[in-house]
């Protein structure tokens, strides 16, 4: 027995290391490319972002390279008559399937910690790096496009000279605390200190507009200065605490306190809500605040459900490594073809049609919270109820 899982890692581990190197590093030159197209970043940032890309393009190729491997080894045993020979030996197919059952769950579990790393690691680490490099981004786009959109502000100008901005107008978006501000100058320029985490607009020869409909306008020969949040003058708007970018151990943390947030904030609410009731300001209740209200209410819950799902999500999508390879070993020694991207095509359409659409209904319903968290596993228990009926075939006929 020692010899047929020596032979089956072997012949596996030589198909799906080279397959996975190749394709990974396909995917991350694609995700820098298209990261470096769509944020205008310099080269040097590019560079930087290849780290933080590979574990997210990993979780993708993982699942598929070894599914891939699988079928083309078990395909060819098949289609040479290896499985026949080995039962008329008298020897159960399960010899040559279980070595790689145990390392498609070994590779699963290996496949949820990439899931945890690339999504609390990996795209925080992205995100620093766009932040980081938001003056880079800003003078690029200018240069190119003669303007720079972010949540925070936007800049129009007439030219680019070097670090200097020629005749810009920046509109500083308007805040909870404050109005719009819309600043034209002669010249201006982007500063970024670190060491306050900050984005500077410095204006010379400027005039202000505060407000947007009546608004205060100042002119003033001098210098004008407005800091902001590196945060803030990004293009990636994601925080930090998206349930998205919390590490796995944090999350339980999070959704015990979020749980006392909304109960904490529906207590205030049915306290405002009696007050006004007894005061007979029954109109209010109806009024813009209260919708205001009732908006940050299902924000909160929505955040919950986003909180909820996310454990389920990454451990179902580590373990299709052993879901694909559950259905993809018996359904290519049943197909006994020994071309072996024929072999994977048929055994990965399946899986597509079926595990892809069942994942995606059930993120969508438990993020709207419709349906329960677990049924993100609906995919992949298809596929084991799927890949024991083949097995049982497998091993019997």
């Amino acid at each position: 027995m020692r010899i047929f899982t020596r032979y089956v890692l072997d012949e596996l581990l030589y198909v799906f290391l080279f397959a996975l190197a190749a394709l990974t590093g396909l995917m991350v030159i694609g995700g820098v490319i298209r990261e470096g197209v769509s944020q205008n970043l310099p080269p040097g940032q590019l560079v930087r972002l290849i780290p933080y890309l590979l574990p997210q393009m990993l979780c993708i190729t993982l699942p598929v390279t070894l599914l891939l491997s699988a079928t083309s080894l078990y395909a060819r045993m098949s289609g040479s008559n290896e499985i026949v020979a080995i039962k008329a030996l008298g020897i159960s197919p399960t010899a040559v399937v279980w070595p790689t059952m145990v390392l498609s769950f070994l590779l699963s579990l290996a496949a949820v910690w990439l899931n945890d790393v690339a999504m609390s690691w990996g795209r925080s680490g992205m995100q620093r790096v766009l932040v980081e490099a938001g003056e880079d981004i800003a003078y690029s786009m200018l240069r190119t496009q003669k303007q720079f959109t972010c949540a925070a502000f936007s800049i129009i100008v007439q030219d680019v000279d070097g670090r200097t901005l020629v005749r810009p107008t920046v509109t500083i978006n308007p805040r909870k605390d404050s109005p719009a501000i819309t600043i034209m100058a002669d010249v201006a320029e982007l500063q970024t200190d670190f060491s306050k985490n900050v984005l500077r607009i410095v204006a010379r020869n400027y005039s202000v507009l505060v407000g947007i409909h009546n608004g205060v306008d100042l002119a003033d020969p001098g210098v004008w200065e407005y800091e902001m949040p590196l945060g803030d003058a990004s293009r990636s708007s994601r925080s930090a605490d998206h349930p998205t970018m919390l590490a796995l151990r944090t999350i339980p943390r999070e959704i015990g306190e979020q749980r006392q947030d909304i109960e904490d904030y529906q207590q205030r609410l049915a306290v405002e809500a009696a007050q006004q009731m007894l005061l007979g300001e029954f109109s209010q209740l109806a009024g813009p605040e209260w919708k205001e209200r009732h908006r940050r209410l299902e924000s909160k819950w929505n955040r919950l459900y986003r909180l909820r799902i996310e454990p389920h999500r990454r451990w179902s999508a580590g373990f299709s490594c052993f879901c694909f390879v559950w259905v993809g070993a018996p359904m290519a020694i049943r197909l006994r073809n020994r071309d072996f991207l024929t072999s994977f095509f048929l055994c990965f359409l399946p899986i597509l049609v079926v595990y892809y659409p069942l994942f995606m209904y059930g993120m969508d319903g438990a993020k709207e919270g419709r349906i329960p968290p677990a049924c993100i596993w609906a995919g992949n228990a298809l596929l084991l109820v799927w890949g024991f009926f083949l097995l049982r075939k497998v091993i019997r006929y």
